[in-house]
């Protein structure tokens, strides 16, 4: 990790940790250096939470990027996932969330993600943090026609919508299905892909204003979703956090099936069609040694599953190591060269 740069990007205070001008220098520096490595403008993909400081970086960013020449596409209010997903299909030089995740409203945070919608190298986040230290001189702004253009590009998140219907198996007809959208960035995608599938969808914390995004809401207060998807007689519920990188889901008894148990879902499921390959599951949701070793004993202890979901996407999260000695079924392991599949 670097000086600003986390495993979750640059985050903290808005306007105390992370302020207008480190977005506006990160814009420019991107812009800058993407557009050196190609013949024709950088372009840049930018996703945002509910968040009211978010407008404020999403600005900033823009005029740094647009400044030093790039071209920036917005996703608006939208998900992590779909911003990796816009990246990686639509041949975007680099994308970017503005995001604190499941951190009070308070805080933000810019994530930085390569052409592959994966996290972006260190190399490039080190060189980014010397800029933002005055280590690299002065980088020439764009004049004339070489400025950039921002394009509304919400179509992108409407094509991100579609990938995820196009994932389901099966129709949710007659299911009833409880979604907690923690007044964040899921309450533009969820409860569409749940109707399009057919399920009859409650949804609750989808009134966002800025100030009450993961309040007493959403993957972090899973107590709420438990309750409504039992007073309700819902089959399943789920629960997001600010950006929707992670869910939790209730069963119909108000049962948590966390991200173990859900990664663990997603193995299972793949291998009894032959579709998992080495029997191995690169759980890049778990960051810690100590979460994957957890995870390995959930998945061993597990008998019994009543549901599954295909509604899966890639992750820019890093991948941990597990060893599944005890469950010999599926192994869990950092070593897979595929990303691993996240909800």
């Amino acid at each position: 990790m670097g000086k600003y740069f986390g495993t979750d990007g640059f985050r903290g205070e808005a306007n105390r940790t992370l302020t207008v001008e480190h977005a506006f220098k990160i814009g420019r520096f991107i812009g800058w250096y993407y557009g050196q490595q190609k013949e024709e403008k950088c372009r840049v993909v930018i996703g945002k939470d509910t968040r009211r400081s978010s407008y404020m970086f999403e600005y900033s960013l823009v005029a740094g990027l647009t400044a030093s020449g790039a071209d920036v596409y917005l996703l608006h209010v939208t998900t992590t996932p779909s911003v990796s997903y816009v990246a990686r299909t639509e041949n975007f030089d680099c994308g970017i969330m503005i995001s604190a995740s499941h951190n009070p409203y308070y805080d933000n945070g810019i994530k930085l993600l390569n052409g592959d919608g994966e996290k972006m190298d260190e190399e490039t986040i080190l060189k980014i943090e010397a800029y933002l230290d005055g280590e690299i001189g002065e980088i020439p702004y764009a004049v004339r026609d070489e400025i950039g253009c921002t394009v509304d590009y919400a179509v992108g998140r409407n094509r991100y919508i579609g990938y995820l219907i196009s994932l389901a198996t099966r129709s949710y007809r007659n299911m009833r299905v409880g979604l907690d959208c923690a007044n964040g960035s899921s309450w533009m995608i969820a409860k569409s892909v749940f109707d399009a599938l057919g399920a009859t969808t409650y949804v609750i914390n989808a009134q966002p204003d800025g100030l009450n995004i993961n309040t007493n809401c959403g993957s972090t207060h899973i107590g709420v979703l438990q309750q409504f998807v039992k007073d309700n007689k819902l089959d399943v519920g789920f629960a997001f956090d600010g950006d929707a990188d992670r869910c939790i889901a209730v069963d119909e008894k108000g049962n948590v099936v966390d991200g173990d148990l859900i990664l663990y879902i997603y193995g299972r499921y793949m291998k009894e069609r032959g579709k998992l390959t080495n029997n191995t599951v690169s759980p890049r949701l778990c960051p810690t040694s100590d979460s994957t070793r957890h995870l390995t004993r959930r998945a061993s202890a597990t008998r019994r599953l009543p549901w599954a979901t295909s509604m899966s996407t890639r992750t820019w999260c890093r991948t941990a190591t597990a060893s599944a000695a005890s469950s010999p079924a599926i192994s869990f392991s950092a070593n897979t060269p595929t990303p691993g599949t996240a909800f």
